[in-house]
């Protein structure tokens, strides 16, 4: 099975199943003397973790990395990094009543059509659980991007929960930690009120919900992006589409700006820079100097308990229930898992630029 590195200069290869013993990173060039620690690691770690209401799912792992290679006395050494987290709140019985019948909105049925086989056990590496992995990943990157750029930030919010939505935000006066004491980490305290109740009332039906994240980077200097094929959109947008929620991603003003001018679509300049950032600080594919601004659409969980039509690996009609436990919205789990991959992706990038001579 291929496809499970990403990355080029910041190389990251993720491994392990849902309901299996472990998972882990296995992380590649990252540079020497970076300051890192198994408990900054686990802080982002914490942010992914279900939390203890009727919005998470009730598996508690404990979500504890062990740091196995790469770091010697608090410090990186330019090694491989090779990361564990393992699983220990599994519980595979709620799987075993339904194996070999096709879960709709699932991986089950495209990968035992590519493999012959798959695991029936909360879907095995498709998985959200995997992204625990690129949490830890992240981690790290975040630390690089910190030491080697001035000021850099990255932060996400919940924009929208089964439609309901932030009117508008000053994105300039967020701050990450800010953002991360609310529950759905929404910075509108009355509508994340709302969205919670939106979310309760759906899983009470037996139904679960999707929505926006909105992903802001700070400080990101100009030059990220190889054109033609390397642009730093198509590279982040990669990346965020690897994550198995997300169906759609967005630049800037994204698919608003199809219905514009020229005049108004384009980002015009003064000695003092751009008058605006309509492209999201992406242009040519190249970054430039204004904050990246993403917003990601993630879909509903597709495990639900209402009853769905479906097929056996027989091919025979049949009635699906799906038990177990599960998120009713992957929102805000997957936040830190969409700010995991854009610094990877970033960190991937300079370095990349570094390599050229960029940035002196």
């Amino acid at each position: 099975m291929g496809g499970n590195t990403y990355g080029r200069f910041f190389r990251i290869t993720t491994w392990g199943e849902s309901h299996g013993k472990a998972l882990g990173v296995v992380i590649d060039g990252c540079p020497p003397g970076i300051i890192l620690s198994e408990k900054e690691i686990n802080t982002e770690l914490n942010l992914r973790k279900p939390k203890s209401d009727e919005l998470s799912t009730s598996r508690k792992e404990d979500d504890r990395c062990e740091i196995l290679s790469g770091v010697f006395e608090g410090k990186t050494l330019g090694t491989p990094i090779s990361i564990i987290i393992y699983n220990k709140d599994v519980d595979s019985s709620s799987y075993e009543k339904i194996k070999g019948v096709f879960r709709p909105g699932h991986a089950d049925y495209t990968y035992f059509k590519k493999y012959g086989l798959y695991d029936h056990r909360g879907g095995g590496r498709a998985s959200g659980r995997e992204t625990v992995a690129r949490v830890a990943a992240g981690a790290v990157a975040r630390k690089v991007l910190e030491k080697e750029i001035k000021g850099f930030e990255l932060f996400s919010f919940t924009k929208d929960i089964g439609g309901m939505g932030i009117s508008s935000i000053d994105q300039n006066s967020l701050k990450r930690e800010d953002i991360i004491k609310d529950r759905l980490w929404c910075p509108d305290k009355r509508v994340s009120g709302q969205m919670a109740q939106l979310i309760v009332n759906a899983k009470s039906q037996g139904e679960s919900v999707g929505g926006i994240v909105k992903i802001v980077v700070k400080n990101v200097p100009i030059g990220l992006g190889e054109p033609v094929f390397d642009k730093l959109e198509a590279d982040l947008g990669k990346g965020l589409l690897s994550i198995g929620a997300i169906k759609g991603v967005e630049f800037g003003e994204g698919f608003n700006l199809s219905n514009l001018f020229g005049s108004e679509s384009n980002d015009q300049m003064n000695k003092k820079g751009f008058v605006t950032n309509r492209a999201g600080g992406i242009v040519g594919g190249i970054s430039n100097g204004e904050n990246i601004v993403i917003r990601v659409a993630v879909k509903p969980i597709p495990s639900i308990s209402n009853e769905q039509k479906t097929i056996d690996i027989k091919g025979n009609d049949c009635i699906i229930k799906i038990g177990g436990r599960h998120d009713p919205c992957a929102i805000p789990r997957i936040n830190p898992v969409c700010e995991a991959m854009v610094a990877i992706t970033i960190l991937d990038h300079l370095l990349m630029h570094k390599s050229i001579g960029g940035l002196k």
